[in-house]
């Protein structure tokens, strides 16, 4: 194992004005800074691979579907469909319920619990034979998936201030459109596998990528921290030891960053009470209504685009590779505002300007769209991919950052990926097959729902930006203690 350097805070010589205290300072900044650094390569990554294991396992059906899949097992599109409505719902229903358990038992022991559980069913999807066990594997899926991002976003959320939080939460959700763009990659190898040990290339693709789930769900379960209170993994020492002085220091920025002490992510109870307060807030439900609207749209475009570019004109194996470009921009664009929101400090703003853009994308794909050859249209749907979730990270660290009670943020983030995954459970039937090969009518409906979208977060903003200012106005007139002020 790996012993980082430990970081001694000594006194400094007393002198005549008093610079010991700055060196002190000094110095107390540097072992922060340094046990953050033990976060960000311990914790960070590892919340990133489960969550891109998740959406290989999810994701693969859609490459599934070049190889025939749909047709062997017997069921059309609106089978498909339905198949992931049922494995969104099965998420939703859980969201909240899974969340509170996470904050018993700690995410050392759930997290690593739930991939391997996942890991598993996505495996036995080898044994699909009809349209049954199609729509019964795809609701275990969401069942066992229910409770890992907000769990993850929770658990990220009391490692990190307030100024560092958007950006990892956007690489923790690298892992979600990291997944998103290699699954397909995988997929354009894995395929050719079909045939071999009397498997279809479909069947490999389920049983490998579900078997490296369930490695990863060990790799968790070894070397996983818990909380800045509690940071030994369940059963190793870590790869990476969190000192006594490290604990410390951690504790000392969390403290400075939230005026009340931020406790750790396990052994906390959470009351219904606190859960009924927490969803009828109503000043954080434009949030709820701006996600289900924007994210719906990303569902049918996860499921159907290595298909649509197939039916562009190209062979299963270039559509899939295809498929993965835009899923790799869109890394860059989901870190960009992610950088902006942190830099700036407007993270409504932030939301608003990456909503904008997706949805001038979509416009101007389904004006062109019918007009243009083959590589023009591939184009359009890449650029698509590219913007359709630059936004979504920063949003859920502006829900965040608008809690005061850590239980209370960790039921609003659980309420804000329920609004997400019901989004994407609608958005499941945007794209039909009485549609194709333009999915005129699909797009119109996704530039609809983007603009929803993206005027519920003006509303946000603009009733944030009201509660302050009348705060500020009572505030200044009466005097007392500072009050809490939203993030707009």
């Amino acid at each position: 194992m790996v012993d980082v350097e430990k970081v001694d805070i000594q006194p400094s010589a007393q002198s005549e004005d008093g610079s010991n205290h700055v060196v002190n300072m000094v110095h107390k900044d540097t072992a922060g800074l340094r046990a953050r650094r033990k976060v960000d390569i311990t914790l960070l990554p590892l919340l990133f691979l489960g969550l891109l294991v998740f959406q290989l396992d999810r994701m693969n059906l859609a490459s599934a579907l070049t190889d025939g899949f749909a047709k062997q097992i017997g069921v059309n599109q609106n089978t498909i469909n339905l198949g992931n409505q049922l494995m969104f719902l099965g998420i939703v229903l859980l969201e909240i319920p899974a969340n509170m358990i996470l904050q018993r038992i700690g995410p050392r022991k759930w997290m690593s619990a739930q991939v391997f559980v996942f890991g598993l069913v996505a495996t036995l999807q080898v044994f699909i034979k009809n349209r049954t066990g199609f729509l019964v594997s795809r609701t275990f899926l969401g069942l066992c998936e229910s409770g890992y991002i907000p769990g993850g976003i929770y658990t990220l959320s009391t490692w990190y201030t307030k100024p560092e939080l958007a950006k990892r939460v956007a690489i923790f959700f690298f892992g979600m459109f990291g997944g998103n763009a290699i699954s397909p990659l995988l997929a354009s190898g894995i395929l050719k596998l079909g045939g071999r040990g009397g498997l279809k290339g479909w069947q490999w693709l389920f049983l490998l990528e579900g078997c490296f789930t369930m490695c990863v769900s060990l790799i968790l379960l070894f070397l996983l921290p818990g909380s800045p209170d509690q940071p030994r993994p369940l059963l190793s020492g870590g790869f990476i030891r969190f000192s006594e002085s490290d604990q410390h220091a951690l504790q000392r920025r969390l403290e400075k960053d939230n005026e009340e002490l931020k406790p750790g992510a396990q052994g906390m109870r959470i009351p219904p009470s606190l859960i009924w307060k927490t969803v009828k807030n109503y000043r954080r439900w434009p949030h709820f209504v701006s996600t289900f609207a924007v994210f719906s749209t990303w569902s049918s475009l996860t499921t159907y685009t290595p298909s649509i570019i197939m039916a562009l004109g190209f062979t299963r194996i270039q559509a899939n590779a295809l498929a993965c470009v835009g899923g790799f921009f869109a890394l860059g664009i989901v870190f960009f505002f992610g950088w902006l929101s942190d830099k700036t400090n407007k993270r409504g703003l932030a939301v608003i300007l990456a909503q904008a853009c997706y949805l001038l994308i979509l416009i101007i794909a389904r004006s062109v769209h019918p007009h243009v050859g083959k590589w023009s249209r591939w184009g359009l749907w890449t650029t698509i991919n590219a913007f359709a979730i630059g936004y979504h990270p920063v949003h859920n660290s502006w829900v965040q950052l608008n809690c005061k009670d850590p239980r209370e943020r960790s039921i609003s983030i659980a309420m804000w990926v329920m609004s997400a995954i019901s989004g994407l459970m609608a958005g499941t039937q945007y794209l039909r097959a009485d549609d194709v090969p333009f999915y005129h009518k699909g797009l119109r409906t996704m530039i609809i729902l983007v603009a929803v979208g993206m005027i519920a977060a003006i509303v946000q903003e603009v009733v944030y930006w009201d509660y302050n200012r009348k705060v500020r106005r009572r505030w200044e007139q009466n005097g007392g203690e500072k009050p809490w002020f939203y993030v707009p």
